[in-house]
């Protein structure tokens, strides 16, 4: 029976005399180092006690930090919960490993000491790292007010993935600390990566749009947009697509990645809406009234509270002098705007009544000819009115 198994363990590669060797030295050096470094001993479990105890304090400051927050989560807050998570192993081998060099650990020790810290080390920084990133995106959704089941769903599935990828990373570098070759298992997860991306690739880039969104703020819920023919309110921001209730009353649905790819108008980013219109004058208006028009208009436009960005004449029209008006209503408010837009209209027709200016209409005039050259005039011809001294007697 002996036989067999001594024979199974070269056939694996272990050599259990070396093992027993290796495990009797290491607990004969640490005895050794116990009775001739007592003192150190005692002076570096005394300095990890305290540090210990340190990083435990740290560690329940960032989770009263995280219950005594209101609101919002803010940065403190999300470097308090990421603080909140370190673990106990890690804390442990920070302390060992701060005072490892201190006390003349031996050799075999002091590796092996290296070794578990870099372990924790990783996978404590791959920790924090998911908390602040996943608390970074978290804030940025409560503070814009992005709500939803779907905007949950994006939530979750990305800490799927951020946790997915910081592990994988981790795992890496320690197993490369270890000596093993993580080519190939680097290579792996990138063909694995590749091959998912390009299974889903419809789904990440409109995540990866929707995350752009959240981000670059594009617009909001309930913001006014133009996208292309469509105007309306944003009512909803999802894992995939984006819903516009137009003003004309249908929901529109658009996917993330194609709402991206176009032009974008934010209607309530804007400060003030501006009006244009043309206003024609006839010909006959005297020159000394024509002069006096654009203030006109200027002052009946400045009555309504609105600002004056243009007017003057544009050009001869074909029936008119065209005289181009443009004036700014301050605020977003489309209503409000079409009514003020109504009474500058009616105020300007009243005005050119009171002052005597026509707004002519379009009109043309056809001439004619006979055979013979003669013009025939548009309209029927008038004989001369005849004065007192020459009517018959």
């Amino acid at each position: 029976m002996t036989n067999k198994t001594a024979a199974a363990e070269k056939a694996a590669g272990i050599d259990s005399v070396a093992i027993e060797a290796q495990t009797r030295a290491f607990f004969t050096d640490s005895v050794a180092w116990l009775q001739g470094h007592w003192l150190q001993i005692l002076i570096a479990a005394g300095i990890a006690t305290v540090i210990f105890f340190g990083l435990h304090m740290a560690r329940r400051w960032g989770m009263r930090l995280c219950e005594t927050s209101e609101g919002p989560a803010g940065w403190g807050t999300i470097i308090g919960r990421a603080v909140a998570r370190t673990g106990n192993f890690f804390i442990v081998m920070v302390a060992a490993r701060l005072v490892s060099g201190y006390a003349n650990t031996p050799s075999t020790l002091d590796k092996t000491i290296g070794f578990l810290f870099t372990v924790a080390a990783v996978f404590q920084a791959a920790i924090w790292a998911r908390e602040i990133i996943l608390g970074a995106i978290e804030k940025r959704t409560e503070s814009e007010n992005y709500h939803g089941e779907a905007l949950l769903s994006a939530l979750g599935l990305i800490r799927l993935l951020v946790t997915f990828a910081l592990f994988a990373i981790a795992l890496v570098v320690v197993l490369d600390n270890l000596g093993v070759n993580v080519t190939g298992l680097v290579a792996g997860l990138g063909v694995g990566g590749i091959a998912i991306g390009l299974a889903a690739q419809g789904i990440f880039a409109d995540l990866f749009a929707a995350l752009a969104i959240i981000f670059d703020r594009p617009f909001r819920r309930g913001d006014k947009i133009q996208y292309d023919q469509t105007l309306g309110f944003v009512e909803a921001i999802g894992l995939k697509s984006t819903r516009i209730r137009t003003f004309t009353g249908e929901q529109r649905v658009i996917a993330n990645k194609q709402l991206l790819d176009k032009e974008i108008q934010n209607i309530s980013g804007r400060d003030h809406t501006r009006i244009e219109m043309t206003i024609g004058v006839a010909y006959e208006t005297a020159p000394d009234l024509l002069e006096q028009i654009p203030q006109m208009i200027h002052d009946v436009v400045e009555a309504q509270g609105a600002t004056v960005a243009r007017s003057s004449y544009e050009a001869f029209g074909p029936s008119s002098i065209d005289l181009k008006l443009q004036f700014d209503i301050p605020g977003d408010d489309w209503p409000r705007a079409h009514a003020i837009r109504d009474k500058v209209i009616v105020g300007i027709v009243r005005k050119f009544a009171q002052e005597g200016v026509s707004i002519p209409y379009p009109t043309q005039t056809t001439y004619t000819a006979a055979p013979d050259g003669t013009l025939i005039l548009p309209y029927a011809e008038r004989e001369p009115r005849q004065t007192r001294s020459e009517s018959p007697a």
